[in-house]
């Protein structure tokens, strides 16, 4: 039983870890490309802005995903 609880720590751990990489990387190149481009384009600023936050919460939703499935393993 001892062990069978330690995997299901592990499946845990590796559902959430592993799915949070992407929306990691996700975000950081999200915020790199909208920084150059206000650096480009200093007057768009207003909607590049608004762009970049509805990309990084779309970007976000896959990790709450994958932290649900995370919850969900039992």
């Amino acid at each position: 039983m001892e062990n069978m609880m330690e995997g299901i720590a592990l499946a845990k751990a590796l559902a959430i870890g592993i799915g949070a990489i992407g929306p990691g990387i996700g975000v950081g190149f999200i915020g790199a490309k909208a920084l150059e481009a206000i650096g480009r384009n200093p007057e768009a600023s207003g909607k590049i802005l608004a762009t970049m936050i509805l990309a990084i919460a779309f970007a976000e939703a896959i990790a709450i995903y994958a932290l649900v499935i995370a919850f969900s393993i039992h």
